[in-house]
């Protein structure tokens, strides 16, 4: 699936793509409901309810990947609740394999997540896979999403990739086609960001069951 002589940049997703997507997607639809049901008298089912709308109208944008902006839109403390349940963090399988094989072929590797500052902090702390990364790029430091179509662009202001010789796997379309329009090379999606969810479609791109399947 990839000619590894062929790459000189890896660029890696952390959330759905190295960890798996449950703790993302049990926190946002499960424990943030509960906690701001609490709070307002509400039941679980009717927290979830009223935090739907406010999800999907910042879906995509920089308030969605904020910490800080849903502490302050919630009054709830963002950061806290995600320590409530970390123990929900994990690697997806062959992770570390497959870094330590990058390392080893001498290959630039570089996290680039759209995860705000808080919660990468807790994450590398929680799996240490910080110890792989030639980088670790949040899109909050540049300021824009990894969907939008200028986020590749300013990221080679930082980073000096050459976009033909660079591979990215990221379980979002709308990323993947961005640095698709952007002219990096190489593409992968990952058919289970969420191991506890069926597959999911990945239209018009290759896509790897766990990092097995692209081991060097």
């Amino acid at each position: 699936m990839i000619d590894w002589s062929q790459i000189d940049s890896v660029f890696l997703d952390m959330d759905g793509t190295l960890l798996d997507l449950h703790f993302d997607n049990h926190f946002w639809l499960s424990h943030v409901p509960l906690r701001y049901a609490e709070i307002h008298g509400l039941s679980h089912e009717a927290g979830r309810d009223a935090l739907m709308p406010r999800y999907q109208r910042v879906a995509g944008t920089m308030d969605w990947y904020c910490v800080d902006y849903w502490s302050r839109e919630l009054q709830l403390d963002i950061a806290r609740l995600k320590e409530e349940v970390a123990h929900f963090i994990a690697v997806h399988p062959h992770v570390t394999d497959f870094l330590q094989a990058l390392r080893d072929l001498n290959k630039r590797v570089v996290l680039v997540t759209n995860a705000h500052h808080k919660s990468l902090a807790l994450k590398m702390q929680r799996t240490r896979l910080g110890i792989y990364f030639d980088a670790i790029i949040s899109a909050h430091d540049i300021g824009i999403p990894k969907e939008h179509p200028d986020f590749w662009g300013r990221l080679q202001a930082m980073e000096k990739f050459q976009p033909q010789t660079t591979l990215l796997v990221d379980d979002s379309l709308p990323v993947l086609r961005s640095a698709k329009d952007y002219g990096i090379a190489h593409l992968l999606a990952v058919y289970r960001p969420d191991t506890s969810l069926p597959d999911k479609e990945v239209e018009e791109f290759a896509a790897i069951r766990d990092f097995r399947d692209i081991l060097p």
